[in-house]
């Protein structure tokens, strides 16, 4: 059984995004954008679900990422 679930929401700029939020309340994720319409919310969310299942971690240090 997850311990996380997805809500779906329209902002205050009638955007829709969603968020993974853990069982304790805290958001694990979020959309990091809004959607012109639900439907692709939703399409995110799957895109999430199908594409990062196992999904391998790089660790970098904030040096490396400022270079980029």
């Amino acid at each position: 059984m997850s311990n996380a679930t997805f809500e779906l929401y329209e902002d205050n700029a009638g955007k829709w995004r969603w968020r993974l939020v853990h069982d304790n309340g805290n958001i694990i994720a979020d959309s990091g954008q809004g959607y012109s319409t639900k439907r692709r919310a939703r399409d995110g969310i799957k895109s999430v679900k199908t594409n990062a299942p196992d999904a391998v971690v790089e660790e970098h240090t904030v040096r490396e990422l400022d270079d980029s």
